[in-house]
């Protein structure tokens, strides 16, 4: 830490042209790939935008949506699976595994064939037709497996054993940790910007960042990056970070209600199959990210998840996944129940897109009217 503060700074970080995440390259523990890595040199720079209707009908003054459902294969997993890529080039490995309940095999597939790597993704057979698509067409060898993403998991493990695989599950390989972190640079590093500081010597961090939280990883890697930069004097303070949990998977809610760092299983069931998971692989990290933090963690029903995707939409323009709309409905249900302050800069992370699962997103939406090609029926139509 002490080397990356002696020879870098907001400043000079700020200064460079390259907007994707490898800007950071000086805090990440691999090297930067080739340019011939494609969309692999893509991933980060996403947006982030304040979204004014959206903070006054939580009761709000200041939010704004970091939206990584904009990352080549749409979900925030590319930041994990870019930097775990890296990896395994700097290592000469060719062939990885992961398991997954989607999101993180897909972004796996995609920049492993950027970098022409392979990849072996196994998901639970129930995994959405969308991502399973996503996976084939980015020329994965992908598996289904029998049960859920528990058995998935122990099975990837078991394969890079005995198979000489690379392993990227999601609390296993500390790299995607590394990936992860780089959203909260962006995010201070953009707000910085957005509110017309010079960010010369510091940047800015959020009162709070809202994140949907499966097994825990993607909490944890956002507060380890919030944590470096305040450790270099970058930013002022660390963010109270807010975890949201489906009520149907909240073992990680569980621990922290009961004030225990020990983390039991669930039978996990949820319409937000991405934070979906019984036992989960990253937990501790994901609870010490409130905990450390002053932050906490909330859980909704998934009636509250699919009534969101619709609201959310509507207020800001973003179509979000069940796992993001997860995040929405915990801030609303934070802001109102006063855990989150009017005044207060808040972030909210967009973690997957909305056409993820568009078999969720319908059941929150009626059919559409079917017309004859005349203005007197469109005008009865819209009454």
């Amino acid at each position: 830490m002490e080397r990356v503060r002696s020879a870098h700074s907001p400043a000079s970080v700020g200064a460079g042209a390259d907007r994707s995440l490898w800007r950071y390259a000086a805090l990440l523990a691999v090297n930067v790939p080739p340019v011939s890595t494609a969309a692999l040199r893509t991933v980060g720079g996403t947006p982030l935008f304040p979204v004014s209707r959206l903070a006054e009908h939580c009761g709000l003054q200041q939010v704004w949506i970091k939206d990584d459902s904009r990352l080549p294969t749409a979900s925030f997993k590319d930041r994990a699976s870019a930097v775990v890529v890296a990896r395994a080039l700097d290592l000469g490995i060719t062939r990885l595994i992961t398991a997954s309940t989607g999101n993180a095999g897909v972004a796996l597939a995609g920049m492993a064939a950027a970098a022409g790597l392979e990849a072996v993704i196994l998901v639970p057979e129930s995994a959405p037709p969308a991502k399973i698509a996503q996976l084939l067409v980015f020329g994965a060898r992908l598996v289904l497996v029998k049960g859920n993403y528990a058995a998935a998991f122990n099975l990837s493990l078991q394969a890079a054993r005995e198979l000489g695989l690379y392993c990227r599950s999601t609390g296993y390989n500390p790299f995607t940790l590394e990936g992860k972190k780089t959203a909260a640079f962006e995010i201070a590093e953009q707000l910085c910007a957005e509110s017309g500081e010079d960010g010369r010597d510091t940047w800015v961090a959020p009162d709070c960042v809202f994140v949907s939280v499966g097994d825990g990883n993607i909490i944890g890697g956002v507060h380890k990056g919030f944590k470096e930069l305040h450790a270099l004097g970058w930013t002022r303070r660390v963010p109270r970070m807010m975890g949201v949990q489906a009520a149907g998977s909240a073992a990680i809610y569980n621990a922290f209600a009961a004030q225990t760092s020990e983390i039991g299983s669930v039978h996990a069931q949820t319409v937000a199959d991405s934070i979906a998971t019984d036992w989960p692989a990253d937990g501790l990290h994901g609870l010490q990210a409130a905990t450390q933090s002053g932050g906490a963690y909330l859980t909704v029903t998934d009636a509250e998840i699919l009534a969101a995707i619709p609201e959310l939409a509507r207020l800001t323009g973003v179509f979000a996944e069940p796992s993001c709309a997860a995040a929405y409905a915990g801030l609303l249900k934070a802001a109102r129940s006063g855990l989150v302050a009017p005044h207060e800069r808040v972030v909210l992370l967009i973690t997957g897109s909305g056409l993820k699962d568009v078999a969720a997103a319908m059941r929150t939406v009626g059919t559409p009217p079917v017309i004859a090609p005349t203005v007197a029926e469109l005008r009865q139509a819209l009454l």
